[in-house]
């Protein structure tokens, strides 16, 4: 009964994976098992981007072969509001003043009204979630890592950067803009197949107050160069966008989501985002993973990403001059990733800062 069973099983299989094994009902168990690795191997070898996490995989072939095809998949309401709310608190703690941030807590302030005592209306991105315990639970949390690993390869893995985004309405600056950009320009990591972005909404967020675009597909190409737009308004200070699109091949869409929802998105997608043109905020909250096992530390001295980490590397220079206290000096761009990298499950094979 059993063999009949697996007899039928594989019967279905082959149909659609590897006519060239065949079957016969006098096969042994010993014989299906065997016949059951090598179709599984076949199954497998179609992925690129995504791997299987044994008997408890956390997304279906469905969504890897959609991850596959496009560079991104939308989980729904992976996050409660529970989760969520206390994100959200946190935020507004930091804001306001209640809290007083971890001086490695990145505060960024909105380009239109930088010289604003800090709150809302110009906090727009709080980085180094690493810092802050409450913001970065939202990289610990283990239904997001149990997906992650499905992009990371296996249970290593590193929380690489991380940030809570609070895009403001547009000021008339049109500086709440993001330009279409590549995620892997900011990383000196490779394999870019085993690094993987995450973006939760926070809210409601609609094409009208800024929701990501993206372009399905582009993270099957190469990493193309960057530099600051050239179009009319302002840019807030690191938002690097893709040079020359006129090679780009596909049509944008616009990715709207509800509060909860959870984008993992491979790091050569190319994306952005909009104005926000309501009279409300948006806030999203954001982490890029890497494998600990798989990945390792690139030299950028020469290449395309060499401006960017200069620029970079030119912030974290001033920022340890200015309250922190250090001599920060002879710090690489290596170094900087090294720093605030995290080791969020599983074990540290690339030598992040593990506290």
């Amino acid at each position: 009964m059993f063999t009949n069973r697996l007899y039928l099983f594989f019967g279905h299989i082959q149909q659609q994976f590897q006519p060239k094994l065949l079957l016969n009902n006098k096969m042994t168990i010993g014989s299906l098992k065997q016949r059951l690795k090598l179709l599984s191997t076949a199954t497998e070898s179609k992925y690129r981007y995504s791997f299987t996490n044994g008997a408890n995989d956390k997304i279906s072939n469905e969504q890897r072969d959609f991850y596959e095809e496009n560079g991104y998949i939308l989980i729904k309401k992976l996050l409660s509001d529970n989760d969520i709310e206390r994100y959200w608190q946190r935020f507004q703690d930091l804001a306001t003043g209640k809290v007083e941030p971890n001086p490695l807590l990145l505060l960024q302030r909105e380009l239109a009204t930088a010289k604003q005592a800090i709150h809302e209306r110009n906090l727009y991105k709080v980085q180094e979630l690493y810092a802050d315990d409450v913001l970065f639970e939202y990289c610990r949390h283990p239904l997001v890592l149990d997906i992650v690993e499905a992009f990371t390869g296996g249970p290593n893995i590193l929380a690489i950067h991380s940030m809570l985004i609070n895009k403001p309405p547009d000021a008339g600056t049109k500086s709440s803009r993001h330009p279409l950009h590549q995620d892997l320009h900011y990383f000196p990591m490779r394999p870019a197949d085993r690094i993987v972005g995450t973006w939760t909404a926070m809210e409601k967020i609609t094409k009208e107050n800024g929701c990501l675009s993206a372009i399905p597909g582009t993270h099957k190409g190469e990493h193309l160069e960057h530099d600051y737009p050239e179009w009319e308004g302002g840019v807030n200070k690191l938002y690097y966008g893709i040079k020359d699109m006129k090679n780009v091949v596909g049509d944008r869409i616009h990715i709207e989501m509800e509060r909860g929802d959870c984008l993992f998105f491979h790091p050569l997608l190319i994306h952005g985002s909009g104005m926000n043109r309501t009279k409300g905020f948006r806030k999203a909250i954001s982490c890029h993973f890497a494998s600990s096992t798989d990945c390792h530390y690139i030299e950028i001295k020469g290449t395309i990403q060499e401006k960017l980490a200069q620029e970079i590397l030119d912030v974290y220079h001033r920022r340890a001059r200015s309250f922190m206290g250090g001599d920060s000096d002879n710090m690489t761009y290596k170094d900087l990733w090294r720093n605030r990298s995290r080791l969020v499950r599983g074990e540290d094979k690339i030598g992040a800062t593990t506290s």
